[in-house]
């Protein structure tokens, strides 16, 4: 049976949506990672320097395999003379970096925006992965790796982004619940929520703002990629000039995407699965795509936010396991 699709699953072309997934691992090498998914695939590797393979042939796309370590991958593409001091010494602080990466520093799988009916082979890959020898997130204390998901808007109008933001937003702490999110990444500040202040501008029944408003509300509250849901990259592809007088951070790559970022990476354990996370994902969609629905949660939780009785001693979790959920 494969994934569900959700309630909009064509682009405003009519063709499906695409998907990106992104999935942080250690205890396979560079080429061990690249070569099982090439094999399944029936792609070809090529390297990009030391710590990147470059996985070509999808009609998708290329598929990446790095080590997440930017200063190692710009060295990596490095060619050095060997026969100087200077080489030697390139070749020793790379060595010294390397040796502290393999501990710290997760492998990295990055697949090309996929069709959403392919997300089957996604579980496939995760599944021989594991069989590999893989590992994830609680498989030691410092491996605060995540599995990151970038799914197609199905349009670009602004109400159609703001109802996903209200709707991400109502729903971000049952989320946070299900994703039981290790402590290794719960120290990090990769998935911090939006704020109260911005939780409460988002849950107003009147806030229905122009495109250049939301950008400029989103930045105001969120100076940084590292939310839960990161919408940088959505509003650099709408507005690059806006998002750049604000953040010019190279890291924010443009894509007409959502770039959620909450779940963990448990990819060695049996009962762990990409399904976990999209389906809670679906939730978001599907609250997104139902205006009355959307409107009564985000009245809801407007009240919840402006008791401070309610927020310290109240359960919006359970609130919205049993009001706000389709299933």
């Amino acid at each position: 049976m494969g994934l569900r699709l959700p309630a909009r699953a064509e682009n405003a072309q009519g063709e499906p949506r695409r998907i990106g997934v992104e999935l942080e691992m250690n205890g396979l090498t560079l080429d061990q990672l690249s070569e099982l998914v090439a094999d399944y695939l029936s792609l070809t590797v090529k390297p990009n320097g030391r710590y990147e393979r470059v996985l070509s042939g999808d009609p998708a796309g290329d598929w990446g395999v790095e080590l997440d370590f930017r200063l190692l991958k710009e060295l990596g593409r490095e060619e050095r003379d060997r026969g100087t001091f200077s080489g030697e010494l390139g070749d020793s602080a790379e060595e010294v970096l390397k040796w502290l990466a393999d501990s710290l520093v997760p492998m990295e799988l990055v697949s090309p925006p996929l069709p959403m009916t392919r997300l089957d082979e996604v579980e496939e890959i995760i599944r021989r992965l594991r069989a590999a020898g893989a590992k994830g997130t609680s498989d030691r204390l410092v491996n605060a790796f995540g599995m990151q998901l970038n799914p197609e808007v199905p349009d670009e109008k602004t109400g159609t982004i703001t109802a996903y933001l209200k709707a991400f937003s109502c729903l971000y702490d049952w989320l946070y619940a299900r994703a039981d999110i290790n402590l290794s990444r719960q120290v990090t500040h990769y998935i911090d929520p939006y704020p109260t202040d911005y939780r409460r501008l988002l849950a107003r029944a009147d806030y229905w703002p122009d495109q250049s408003q939301l950008i400029d509300d989103y930045l105001a509250h969120n100076p940084s990629r590292n939310r839960a849901l990161d919408m940088l990259p959505l509003f650099a592809h709408l507005d690059e000039p806006r998002v750049r007088q604000q953040l010019d951070d190279p890291l924010i790559k443009s894509r007409p995407a959502f770039h959620y970022r909450l779940p963990d990476c448990e990819i060695h354990r049996p009962d762990w699965s990409l399904a976990l996370a999209w389906n809670d994902w679906l939730e978001v969609e599907a609250l997104a795509a139902d205006a009355p629905r959307l409107a009564d949660c985000c009245r809801a939780y407007h009240e919840f936010l402006a008791d401070p009785l309610d927020r310290w001693f109240g359960d919006w979790v359970q609130q919205v396991e049993d009001r706000w959920l389709l299933r």
